[in-house]
């Protein structure tokens, strides 16, 4: 099993870690545009492998993609990250190109590989892949609903003292501060809804903070958080390549499902071995189906864009 992660950044790099303590895949390839970047963060991995106990193997390379070749699975985080003030819409004149391009040159070495893709807007920045080039819906996921749903966790954990390994939380929609939709009224702890737990006015605050949980980090941070979105991407690469068969809200594209079509938006799915393998069907009240139709609104503004700067 061959993984590439593209973008060695501080979400790329995170997510690297991850992927090879976990040992994952057999090797991993570090891809990035900065001379020398790969390679260092590369050689840097390979160095604590006799500390940490794994046996992947860790390569970089600057721009090189021949050397992404058999690649299974690639994560894409490339393109700027988001600074204090700046929202997710704000960055996708710039890092639609860099997706489209990073794309582009994995599946010419790997025709076969299942895309995961990070880079921000998420949710337009899967349906850009996908699109332009053409792919099955199965092989191009957008991680976001998993980050989503781990702070939407986090936040729950920390109202009502429960163990997050305890929690049942989804987050579908949009990857946006306005457009994710914390499901409150299908949270549970250990099966016990938490409105049986949590007031509505704390439930609210819990939903109104997991919206902003990016942002949020971004203020504190200077620059957007990378320790829990590197982990979401590894968590998503790990139930493609063990073939667990977990549920994540993920960004993935519509064809009916949820009332809508040619759209890439979060919902929760089963993955696998080959990529996205069920679209889980919710059922929505009249308030959840109302938001929904409200975020793939927005998603859709944004995806006019690629249209509008002729990137699509």
């Amino acid at each position: 099993m061959k993984v590439t992660v593209v973008g060695v950044g501080a979400v790329g790099a995170t997510c690297a870690d991850n992927i090879v303590r976990k040992e994952l895949a057999h090797e991993v390839v570090l891809v990035d545009v900065k001379e020398g970047v790969a390679e260092g963060k590369a050689l840097d991995l390979t160095q604590t492998t006799s500390l940490l106990g794994f046996d992947t193997k860790v390569t970089g390379t600057t721009g090189d993609y021949s050397k992404t070749a058999g690649t299974q699975v690639a994560v894409i985080t490339s393109g700027i990250p988001r600074k204090p003030g700046m929202s997710r819409e704000d960055l996708i004149g710039t890092n639609a190109k860099i997706v489209k391009e990073v794309a582009s040159n994995i599946l010419k070495y790997s025709p076969d590989a299942i895309l995961v893709v990070i880079s921000n807007p998420m949710d337009t920045m899967t349906y850009l892949a996908l699109k332009s080039l053409k792919l099955p819906k199965n092989r191009v996921i957008g991680m976001g609903g998993a980050l989503d749903s781990s702070r939407f966790k986090t936040y729950l954990s920390l109202a009502s003292g429960a163990s997050q390994g305890d929690i049942q939380a989804l987050v579908i929609g949009g990857h946006g501060d306005t457009t994710m939709i914390p499901l409150t009224r299908l949270a549970t702890w250990q099966g016990v809804p938490f409105s049986k737990v949590l007031g509505a006015d704390d439930l609210n605050k819990v939903a109104a903070d997991t919206m902003v949980g990016g942002a949020t980090l971004t203020k504190l941070l200077g620059t957007s958080a990378w320790y829990a979105p590197g982990a979401a991407g590894a968590a998503v690469v790990e139930s493609i390549v063990r073939d667990e068969k977990k549920v994540f809200p993920c960004c993935v594209y519509l064809e009916g499902e949820y009332g809508q079509s040619d759209i890439c938006i979060g919902v929760p799915v089963v993955l696998g071995k080959n990529g996205v393998e069920k679209i889980i069907q919710l059922d929505l009240n009249d308030d959840e189906k109302a938001k929904f139709q409200a975020s793939a609104d927005a998603v859709r503004n944004m995806n006019n864009v690629l249209n509008d700067m002729n990137i699509l």
